[in-house]
């Protein structure tokens, strides 16, 4: 049985894999190859697999929500890819959320259900040339996200230092010094927009020849079945750790208090550009990475997509026509305040 080749994408959060993988897929759809994607969100709403259903609709795809691939999720992992392997697909991209330590999930791949049916590829590894620099000093006192983000870079065979236009050369020749110093064996690309030659990461995946049509997965979102303990915050606060099966040393928690928080917007109820971006300019120096989207008074179109990532916001057009919403990720939120001060938002435009 021809094992099915796995490209693992990883990445902090707002760095652009789901960009990257959405150019992987374009390449594979162009070389006539079958694909299936795993995608990771640490929250309960999704945003980015819409992308990749309204880009490319017949994709075989699968969503673990609502908590780490490496962590909450693990036990997951196994039987959402053998699923997509099940499709007979050419080959299986698996994008991690921003805190996911790729190690963890590679080694998930070698359980005994898959260890003869996958074979890791490529681990690629983006990283924001805005933010690289500080992450040392963002999460000084995370040691455990500190480690996440240093084994992104260590374990990856290809890293993109996207970002490049938000970078001067100096900082890009430092950023390129550190990459070399940790991993001096992968390959690096400069990218914006995450836009690379991407053809030496397909060498060798050929399209299989199947005897009969394979019948596709389609859309398919699995949320955590775990509950809250009583006395705990119901946002996520990891800070268990994994135990080595095969040694007596325990590793490091992939991420301890990254947060989500997704934040509902009323129906029929419209908020302008400026008291969003003003909120975000409060809020943003907790927040790694916020997502959504949002039906503005001063847009003709009905939601817009909204982007907050390396304390920058993006607006895009969108043809999304769901509730309007945003997710929050940052580390130790106060979720209480944050949200009564979202909510002040809607008072105030409804005079209530």
């Amino acid at each position: 049985m021809n094992k099915v080749p796995v490209i693992l994408l990883s990445g902090f959060l707002g760095s652009g894999k789901t960009t990257l993988l959405l150019r992987l897929l374009q390449e594979a759809k162009s070389r006539q190859l079958r694909t299936a994607v795993l995608m990771n969100e640490l929250g309960q709403t999704d945003v980015d697999g819409g992308f990749i259903q309204s880009d490319l609709p017949s994709e075989s795809l699968e969503k673990l929500m609502d908590g780490c691939i490496c962590c909450s999720k693990k036990s997951e992992v196994t039987a959402s890819v053998k699923r997509l392997i099940d499709q007979h697909p050419d080959v299986l991209f698996i994008e991690l959320t921003g805190v996911a330590n790729p190690e963890e999930v590679a080694d998930a791949l070698t359980e005994p259900h898959l260890l003869n049916r996958v074979e890791l590829r490529h681990m690629i590894t983006v990283l924001d040339s805005e933010w690289v620099l500080e992450y040392n000093s963002m999460f000084n006192t995370d040691q455990a996200l500190k480690h996440t983000l240093h084994r992104q870079m260590d374990v990856a065979d290809i890293i993109l230092i996207n970002k490049t236009d938000l970078a001067s050369s100096s900082q890009l020749l430092k950023i390129k010094a550190v990459v070399k110093k940790q991993n001096p064996k992968a390959v690096i690309h400069f990218t914006q927009h995450s836009q690379a030659d991407l053809s030496h990461i397909f060498s060798g995946i050929e399209p299989l020849a199947l005897p009969v049509p394979v019948k596709r997965t389609g859309f398919r979102v699995m949320m955590s079945a775990r509950k809250p303990e009583p006395s705990a915050d119901p946002v996520h606060d990891h800070q268990h750790e994994h135990k080595d099966q095969t040694t007596t040393s325990t590793a490091k928690a992939s991420f301890s208090r990254v947060q989500t928080i997704t934040l509902p917007i009323p129906e029929y109820t419209k908020v302008t550009v400026k008291q969003v971006e003003q909120f975000f300019h409060r809020w943003g120096d907790g927040l790694l990475r916020a997502k959504g989207f949002v039906a503005l008074s001063d847009s003709e179109s009905n939601n817009i997509l909204f982007q907050f990532a390396g304390k920058r916001i993006h607006w895009e057009i969108s043809d999304y026509s769901g509730p309007s919403y945003l997710v929050l990720i940052g580390i130790d939120l106060n979720r209480q305040q944050l949200e009564q001060d979202w909510n002040q938002l809607f008072v105030q435009r409804t005079g209530r």
